[in-house]
C-alpha cells in the first residue's frame, strides 16, 4: 500500500489516481491501469517513475504495465465527483393539480411517496 501511494504521488494526478500496483517482486514492479491510453503514458513516464521510487528507497529494476478492464469500474465507483443532477424544471399549476389529484387516488406505498416528493419539490405543501 505504501508503494502504491508513492507511485500515485510520483505520477501526474489523473494517471496516478488510476494506477494500481499489481505486483512488486525482485525489483520488478507491475502496474495496472484501466485503459491503453493510460498504459502508453505510463510507459513514457516509467524512467522518471523508477527514479522517483529509487529516491524513496525502492529497488526498481523494471516496470511492466498491464491494462486491467476491472480498474475502469473501480475508478468509476471511487470517483469523488457526485453524479450531475438535471436542472429542476418548473411545473405548471395545472400539472401540480393533476399530480395532487393522482396522489389522493393512490394507495400508500412507494409510488405515492414518489408523487408526494415530486409535489413537494415543486412547491406544493406536504400532506396527503
Amino acid at each position: 500500500m505504501d508503494l502504491e501511494r508513492q507511485v500515485g504521488a510520483a505520477l501526474p494526478a489523473p494517471l496516478g489516481q488510476s494506477c494500481r500496483v499489481l505486483r512488486y517482486e525482485d525489483g520488478q514492479l507491475t502496474l495496472g491501469v484501466p485503459a491503453a491510453a493510460h498504459s502508453a503514458k505510463l510507459r513514457q513516464l516509467a524512467p522518471r517513475l523508477a527514479a522517483a521510487l529509487e529516491k524513496q528507497g525502492w529497488q526498481i529494476n523494471g516496470i511492466a504495465v498491464r491494462v486491467q478492464a476491472t480498474l475502469t469500474r473501480l475508478e468509476e465507483t471511487e470517483s469523488s465527483y457526485p453524479a450531475p443532477r438535471a436542472p429542476v424544471r418548473q411545473m405548471s399549476e395545472r400539472g401540480i393539480q393533476a399530480f395532487a389529484e393522482l396522489r389522493r387516488q393512490l394507495a400508500e406505498g412507494p409510488l405515492a411517496d414518489a408523487v408526494q416528493r415530486l409535489l413537494e419539490a415543486h412547491g406544493s405543501p406536504p400532506g396527503r
